[in-house]
């Protein structure tokens, strides 16, 4: 298989626009976002109910528009990362990535050797069953598969540049929600401590050249923080974009109808 576009992306710090998918598994969401204009998706297993069955099909939706995909692990046990892998997911995004260590576990769990110590599956799903030389094989999957580590705790605020500094470690992806709990500060996004952990985390992917993600709510968000140095822009998710759009169309209707 050839490079990973997703590698290509966080190679540089331009605008990567994205999405989420939380709730359709459709055959045709692939082809619904590409043309939408997303450069990559994130699948979510973590919080979905998605299972591994449903990585493999949606993986192949996605192959067959060409749209990168990675997928949230629901835990940073090596019998999801590796599953979700073997699954042909391009990347994984691990939850409550906290210190150096933990992200060298995962690394070890979603790399091969001789860099890892990922259990070997060939002609599958992982390298579109092609064959092939082993060994060129597991070099190609290594340098192919994107790591994101999720920064959704203080503890992971504050390791965040060791983790970014790690040469596996793709992109530090900022969890706001689990972030401000982890704060003491539910859902206050305005507060100065919050504030203070974004920018550390900011200061992370500068000194190490690292991506940075985050999962925007609205437009203004998503041109605010891409302005702050957030390179991955994950704009909403499939169920809510759907429930906006129909929110506000419908409500259009019926104040024209009533007037």
């Amino acid at each position: 298989m050839s490079e990973s576009p997703l590698k290509r992306m966080a190679s540089h710090r331009k605008l990567k626009a994205g999405t989420f998918i939380f709730e359709f598994d459709t055959p045709g969401i692939g082809y619904i976002l590409k043309n939408a204009g997303c450069e990559y998706a994130v699948l979510d297993t973590e919080h979905s109910g998605f299972g591994i069955e449903t990585v493999k099909r949606v993986m192949t939706y996605a192959r067959a528009a060409e749209l990168p995909t990675i997928v949230r692990s629901p835990s940073r046990e090596y019998r999801d990362i590796a599953r979700i892998l073997d699954a042909g997911a391009d990347g994984v995004m691990l939850p409550m990535v906290s210190n150096a260590d933990e992200a060298k576990s995962i690394i070890a769990s979603m790399k091969y050797v001789p860099t890892g110590a990922r259990g070997v599956v060939l002609r599958s799903a992982v390298d579109c069953y092609t064959a092939g030389p082993t060994m060129e094989k597991l070099a190609a999957q290594n340098r192919r598969t994107l790591l994101v580590a999720q920064i959704e705790t203080a503890e992971g605020v504050e390791n965040a540049q060791a983790i970014g500094a790690l040469e596996e470690v793709d992109c530090l992806w900022v969890g706001h929600f689990d972030l401000s709990c982890s704060l003491g500060i539910p859902g206050d996004f305005g507060h100065p401590r919050f504030a203070e952990a974004i920018d550390a985390v900011i200061e992370a992917g500068r000194a190490t050249g690292t991506s940075l993600g985050r999962l925007v709510p609205d437009v203004e968000t998503g041109i605010a923080l891409y302005g702050q140095g957030f390179d991955f822009i994950a704009y909403s998710a499939d169920s809510w974009v759907l429930g906006d759009a129909m929110a506000a169309g419908l409500s259009a209707i019926r104040s024209a109808c009533a007037s």
